[in-house]
């Protein structure tokens, strides 16, 4: 699972000004003048959490990249207030109660660097929002780019009847792809109870309980003789030195989605050596790795990977065909 910074914007689906505050007006226009108690607007608040958040030199990844889109989810997701709504709501003031409650949160993503993602049970991949917390990775992979483009050039969409999705986590990439082909079944496979017991919650959430249908599996084990025409998966690739040096913010992580042993490629040396077996004909493997790319590239040499590229930005994802997979099987 990828451990870099990643834009909350993308997740979410929509422009990268969605949040932003453009300049602050004088200090005077923030603030009530006819009660006792001055009471900030929506623009003060993400304001001074800017400046928290920059004082505190916190790690972004888990949504944004950045302090001023990281306050600004965090005021905008505790008031309830909607993103279409801006900037319209920039000018509407905070009761004293929200306020604290938007404080309180604040200080714990400052003082015990949680994942802004934990503290608001919610993220955004692929246009959609989805429930987290600890048991579950938080969702930040280039591959909903992918997903929204129907995974076009490299299959039709009419023929995507059924997908797999190995390393389901919170059942993001399962759940968009099931909303993006909606004649079309997937399984979300997992081997925590944990993560699919959080793939659960979403699944019921988005209507979508006759369509994906939830697997406890160690990656192909429990998928019995099924062929699928899309093998999806984000498996944890982190090799022990990043795992060694990642920032707190990743330690509140599940390290079960993260650590893939010394090379960072543990899980994927599984899914190449089976994953041939289970797609259909013209099927087709889509694969992050990250920062193991590297560390693949050297360790099959000879294997074609196709190097997906993003408009949005990502890295380290690679597609092979059953016929490129074949390969594996003699290996």
């Amino acid at each position: 699972m990828n451990t870099e910074s990643s834009q909350f914007y993308r997740q979410a689906g929509s422009q990268r000004d969605r949040f932003a505050v453009e300049s602050a007006p004088p200090d005077n226009a923030f603030y009530m003048t006819d009660t006792t108690e001055r009471l900030p607007t929506v623009e003060k608040l993400i304001h001074d959490l800017t400046a928290r958040f920059e004082d505190a030199d916190l790690c972004y990844g888990h949504g944004t990249d950045n302090p001023r889109d990281e306050s600004a989810w965090l005021v905008f997701a505790t008031l309830g207030l909607s993103h279409e709504d801006a900037p319209g709501v920039y000018a509407r003031r905070v009761a004293r109660d929200q306020v604290d409650l938007v404080n309180a949160i604040a200080r714990r993503r400052i003082e015990e660097r949680v994942p802004l993602a934990y503290l608001l049970k919610q993220a955004w991949f692929a246009g959609l929002e989805f429930y987290v917390d600890d048991r579950v990775l938080v969702p930040r992979s280039p591959i909903a780019e992918l997903i929204e483009q129907r995974f076009a050039p490299w299959i039709a969409a009419s023929a995507v009847r059924i997908v797999a999705d190995l390393g389901t986590g919170c059942g993001c990439i399962a759940i968009a792809i099931a909303e993006a082909f909606p004649a079309a079944r997937v399984d979300a496979v997992d081997l925590s109870e944990d993560a699919l017991a959080v793939t659960a919650i979403n699944v019921e959430r988005h209507g979508l309980a006759k369509r994906v249908r939830l697997v406890r599996s160690d990656f192909f084990r429990e998928l019995g003789g099924k062929k699928y025409d899309i093998i999806v998966s984000n498996p944890p690739y982190v090799d022990q030195r990043d795992l060694r040096e990642m920032p707190d913010e990743y330690r509140h992580e599940p390290v079960l989605g993260l650590a893939a042993g010394a090379d960072g490629l543990d899980s994927v040396r599984k899914i190449l050596q089976d994953a041939s077996r289970f797609l259909t004909d013209n099927g087709i493997l889509v694969c992050e790795v990250g920062n193991s790319q590297a560390a693949l590239e050297q360790a099959f040499p000879d294997v074609g990977f196709i190097w997906l590229e993003f408009e949005q930005g990502g890295a380290g994802v690679f597609l092979l065909t059953k016929q490129d997979l074949t390969a594996f099987e003699t290996r």
